[in-house]
């Protein structure tokens, strides 16, 4: 501490040294450039030192007369518009007597002080700036209310913009994100696994195929009990009531073609301890983790590996086989043998889900394959290649036997199987593929069905043939029959798509009294 600046005379502190407090100005002006990166927020440490100084009844005068700085560099320092050197900050805490710790503690000293740090900090942030909006000097004449009011108003319209942000853009980015994500890991994730062979352990399992009896038995292991409901909310798959310990479900035969994945993978969400989504990434990571579990537990790891091990060394891998081992629909089949086949078996692969409107409904590749994608490398929604085995394998009359077919593309060779399934939004097919170096291990590998695609060549087939776009071009106007997912943002709430009032009201008619 300066032990002579109490006594200067008042009035050369004021006139006579004007070019000193400039040149700290400056020097502080230099600090904050470089020691603006250390991590001190300015805006809470400037509240303490004011809440500080008035707590001891001392003037702007009185402290800046103490570590000797002019009135005003203090009042800069307080609204946080200077980050002091530690030197000064030394000086300030034992003019106030607190412990330099006292000074640099993170949160705001009181209710009101916190909320005029948020509001400063919003007024100096993108937000106010984009939407040109004056700024209100957070002073102590501004009343506490009004103070309230504004840091709540300005809560409401970042709460706005992150729904209206929630556009199918941001989707697509989500998707294009753990679609990378699980390329990287190959989509085996072993903690899953375990999570699995954990559930299967507790209740006996020993292997094979789970029954609808062992799945009501793991709901019971963990707590829960099954509940069968006319009424479930259309907007969802299940409803879990944590409070009671129970799991609601539509009745038998509810438009699910396994009446055991929606139980798995309710429980594979208490189990995973999901909790709401933050944003729509969330949502998106904890349904694909939910499903893995889900499907892991229907077709357990152990059981699942020797089985297509000892079809790989017969030379008769077949996603067809998988799902009637394991008495799972084919799409479940297929996204587990993707999760088994690198890791397990050395075998890349591709995964495909095509609406028989032509559109990408989701995909996962690590072999190589080139889907159809848009500049922010998503694929959901894209057109596929009419030479696919994805699209041809709509044009097969048997639906009941497997569907296999070579194809020739830019990204080399590929063979895959295909199977159409229906839904209530139409019919997909699910495709399984690997390429051409791989398909020894595989049935189907002697089909003679063979195409060529050059796509994203629009001459490939998005280009009519020219005697059709002579005679028709000008003179046909489709309608379309987008989702309507595509023509509006997402839709708003914690769960996108869910409409969380019925399903209140809904836990409200069947809690137990």
């Amino acid at each position: 501490m300066t032990t002579t600046a109490p006594h200067r005379p008042s009035a050369p502190t004021r006139t006579s040294p004007r070019t000193s407090p400039r040149a700290d100005e400056r020097a502080d002006e230099r600090t904050d450039v470089s020691a603006g990166s250390g991590g001190i927020d300015t805006l809470v440490l400037g509240r303490r030192i004011r809440h500080l100084r008035t707590q001891r009844g001392m003037t702007l005068e009185d402290l800046g007369s103490a570590v000797g700085r002019a009135p005003s560099q203090v009042s800069m320092l307080e609204n946080g518009h200077r980050e002091p050197r530690l030197s000064l900050l030394g000086q300030i805490a034992e003019a106030l007597g607190v412990p330099l710790a006292e000074l640099l503690r993170t949160e705001a000293p009181s209710r009101r002080a916190a909320l005029e740090v948020e509001l400063e900090r919003a007024q100096r942030g993108p937000l106010f700036a984009q939407l040109g909006l004056p700024t209100v000097k957070v002073a102590k004449s501004l009343p506490t209310d009004a103070l309230e009011a504004l840091v709540a108003m300005q809560h409401e319209v970042e709460r706005l913009l992150t729904e209206h942000a929630a556009t199918p853009e941001e989707a697509r980015r989500a998707n294009a994100e753990l679609r990378a994500q699980m390329r990287e890991r190959d989509n085996y994730f072993p903690e899953l696994e375990e999570h699995a062979r954990t559930l299967l352990t507790a209740i006996g399992h020993d292997g094979g195929p789970l029954s609808q009896r062992a799945t009501s038995d793991i709901a019971a292991h963990l707590g829960f009990t099954l509940h069968h409901v006319p009424d479930l909310p259309r907007s969802v798959r299940s409803v879990t009531d944590h409070a009671h310990g129970r799991i609601y479900l539509p009745q038998i035969g509810g438009g699910f073609s396994d009446s055991r994945s929606p139980v798995l993978q309710a429980l594979g969400s208490h189990v995973l301890g999901h909790t709401e989504p933050r944003d729509y990434r969330d949502f998106l990571r904890q349904r694909v983790e939910a499903n893995y579990l889900a499907a892991a537990l229907m077709l357990p790891e152990d059981g699942a590996v020797r089985f297509l091990a000892a079809a790989k060394d017969e030379r008769r891998l077949s996603v067809e086989d998988l799902r009637d081992a394991f008495a799972v629909p084919y799409e479940t089949a297929a996204h587990r043998f993707t999760n088994l086949a690198t890791r397990h078996l050395g075998l890349p692969v591709h995964f495909m889900k095509v609406h028989e409107g032509g559109t990408l409904h989701k995909a996962y590749e690590n072999d190589g394959v080139a889907f159809p994608s848009d500049p922010l490398g998503a694929i959901e929604g894209q057109p596929v290649c009419r030479q696919w085995t994805a699209r041809t394998v709509f044009t097969c009359e048997d639906r009941f036997s497997p569907y296999y077919q070579y194809t020739d593309t830019s990204s080399g060779t590929y063979w895959c199987t295909s199977r159409v399934q229906p839904s209530s939004q139409g019919a997909f097919s699910v495709s399984v593929g690997v390429p051409f170096a791989h398909v020894r291990w595989f049935r189907g590998r002697e089909t003679t069905l063979r195409s060529s695609s050059t796509c994203p060549d629009p001459s490939c087939c998005r280009t009519p043939p020219e005697p059709l776009a002579q005679r028709w071009e000008g003179a046909a106007w489709p309608s379309a029959r987008p989702h309507a997912s595509l023509l509006a943002a997402l839709p708003v709430g914690v769960f996108p798509g869910v409409d969380t009032t019925e399903v209140y009201e809904f836990l409200e008619r069947h809690a137990p009294a």
